[in-house]
């Protein structure tokens, strides 16, 4: 059998969730254009399409944003456990352990239910990281919060102050872009838990560690620390072209699917010029800028999503360590809608290999082996 190295132009099932890279470009959910989405709705908005499959009316989406403000506090025990995991500890890991306890102290079941859970977990994920962050600064942090967005939510938990609404609205944009992403390796983790008729939290679960890999998340870390490194658009050129030479990996560039440009880099990337702008830090963009030119100049390679949203988060004065969980808070979205698809027409996932090892070998004994 023809074997398909990381699956490459494999398909593996169906979907009516999203399409990516439809004739090399674009991408939808659930049939709307991330152009429209990020023009004009909001992450709860995106969200009730992916878990609901349709647009809400004006009444659902205020009910809907009332649902998640209302479960966002944490229980005690999972207070506890959080305040346990040391601050050395990546936030990944944070999420991924916060996930797992809530799954045992809140099990699905058919009143707690998927819909439910994944909900949940949308209000959630940003009071346990909150949480686990300020108790190692030694605050104490309240879910107490009059902020009816996640993304004002979250900057004002961490900072502890109302943001201004650029800084929410350019945050909130960046969730919708991250919201879902058709196949990918974390949501395909969390289909292949779900086939096997395992629970939602385990399916989140999987989801979160896949993520933390850095071949996945973790790509808009890397892409601030190189923007950073430079403190000219010239020095920028050459440090990646040396870089180049060098045969060092560029993160941030480049994606599987799409063929010719990431349709959200150019969205994230207005923001990016928006908030360096309105911080008065125009060389980074204007570093990052150049960083892009020299990856098209000479690799033919475009900057993906990670790229200027890692300038976004740095603008919100987010810490760098932040940023794959906030593609996890996104994410779930996404995640969550392609557990309650898999579930829907479930056939377990278990792909063939090619074995490429040794022909049957006889087996020798022990005595055989090691004489008298």
């Amino acid at each position: 059998m023809a074997s398909s190295k990381g699956l490459a132009g494999v398909v593996a099932g169906d979907t009516s969730i999203s399409t990516v890279g439809k004739s090399g470009v674009g991408l939808t959910y659930r049939g709307f254009s991330i152009d429209d989405l990020a023009s004009h709705s909001t992450f709860e908005e995106v969200a009730y399409i992916l878990i609901y499959g349709r647009l809400p009316s004006k009444i659902e989406l205020s009910n809907y944003i009332d649902t998640l403000q209302s479960m966002r506090s944490i229980p005690s025990s999972l207070q506890i456990v959080l305040q346990q995991i040391p601050s050395s500890a990546h936030p990944m890991d944070v999420l991924r352990t916060g996930c797992s306890f809530l799954g045992t102290i809140e099990p699905e079941t058919d009143a707690n239910d998927s819909v439910f859970i994944s909900n949940r977990l949308l209000a959630c994920l940003p009071s346990m990281l909150l949480t686990w962050y300020h108790h190692h600064k030694g605050n104490v942090f309240t879910t107490n919060i009059d902020e009816a967005s996640t993304a004002g939510f979250f900057l004002h938990g961490l900072h502890g102050r109302e943001p201004d609404d650029i800084y929410k609205r350019a945050l909130d944009v960046s969730l919708i872009l991250y919201a879902e992403h058709e196949f990918n390796a974390s949501t395909f983790a969390s289909r292949i838990t779900t086939a096997t008729l395992s629970d939602i939290y385990s399916a989140i679960t999987s989801a979160i560690g896949t993520l933390r890999g850095t071949l996945h998340g973790g790509a808009n870390e890397a892409a601030l620390s190189l923007i950073k490194e430079y403190s000219s658009p010239v020095d920028a050129v050459s440090g990646v072209v040396a870089k180049l030479n060098s045969k060092a990996l560029i993160m941030g560039f480049g994606h599987r699917v799409y063929s010719s440009c990431d349709p959200r880099s150019d969205i994230v990337k207005l923001w990016a010029k928006k908030l360096t702008i309105a911080k008065n830090k125009k060389e980074l963009y204007r570093i990052a800028n150049s960083i892009e030119k020299t990856m098209w100049n000479q690799k033919k390679l475009f900057p993906n999503l990670d790229f200027y949203s890692s300038i976004v988060y740095d603008m919100c004065d987010i810490p760098q360590s932040f940023f794959t969980p906030l593609f996890v808070m996104a994410r779930t979205a996404g995640w969550a809608s392609h557990v309650m698809e898999q579930r829907s027409n479930n056939k377990l996932i278990r792909p063939d290999a090619n074995y490429i090892g040794p022909d049957e070998t006889p087996y020798v004994t022990m005595e055989d082996r090691c004489g008298e």
